[in-house]
């Protein structure tokens, strides 16, 4: 699948933007957390936001950038692999998309944390409000479908540009090593290990940038004007 010169450019250029916003989100959050501390519940999450007022709003913004950013990152690298692998480039990078999407929301609702934190107040009720807004069942499918397209989409867009040989073997490996490194960081409880596959996924995802700028639509070579055409039989 081709794509215009501007085109190109403004894909390649979220694919060069996105994940070096969410490296900033995770790296953030890895400071935040370096001597304890989580945002599994209400109560634990305010009292994040209270110890860490400025990084937390730097990992909010930067997260927020970051996702808006890479859904064109994502409908690039699908443009990219799409012609070898089309079934994966296609359902990887629309889950990817869609689940950064999700991730925006999700990112700019911790705003309502962090203005908790500031305003101080009855902070056992604050942290009920939050533990009901996350059990919520009419806005559990926005947490869902960021996690399936953060790390199934992510891994599928990542198979597709290694089956397409869109880009060299390493990039798309470096794209895949996300979900695995962001469970396990999860598992551990160390966000370091996000950060790690953030760099990754962005240096990854450079190549996949670099690859759409340089890559150029098939010229169909001149008809041969001594050449006529036979009816078929």
């Amino acid at each position: 699948m081709t794509a215009s010169k501007p085109r190109r450019v403004a894909l390649a250029a979220a694919l060069f933007t996105a994940p070096w916003g969410l490296l900033v989100a995770n790296t953030s959050y890895a400071l935040m957390t370096r001597n304890g501390g989580d945002d599994e519940t209400g109560a634990h999450a305010i009292a994040l936001a209270t110890a860490h007022p400025h990084l937390a709003r730097t990992a909010v913004l930067a997260a927020a950038v970051g996702a808006l950013l890479m859904v064109p990152a994502a409908l690039g690298a699908m443009r990219l692999a799409a012609g070898r692998a089309p079934k994966l480039a296609y359902a990887g990078g629309v889950l990817m998309a869609a689940g950064y999407v999700c991730y925006f929301a999700v990112a700019l609702g911790t705003m309502t944390t962090i203005a908790m934190a500031d305003r101080g107040g009855p902070l056992a009720d604050y942290a009920a409000v939050l533990d009901a807004t996350q059990n919520d069942a009419s806005t559990a499918w926005v947490f869902l479908l960021f996690v399936v397209g953060n790390l199934i989409g992510t891994l599928l867009l990542g198979l597709a540009l290694l089956r397409s040989h869109a880009v060299p073997a390493w990039a798309a490996v470096a794209v895949m090593l996300w979900p695995p490194l962001h469970v396990t960081g999860l598992v551990v409880g160390s966000e370091w290990f996000e950060v790690t596959g953030a760099v990754l996924q962005g240096i990854g995802l450079a190549a996949v940038g670099v690859r759409l700028l340089t890559d150029r639509p098939a010229v169909p070579a001149p008809a041969d004007p001594t050449r006529v055409a036979v009816p078929a039989a």
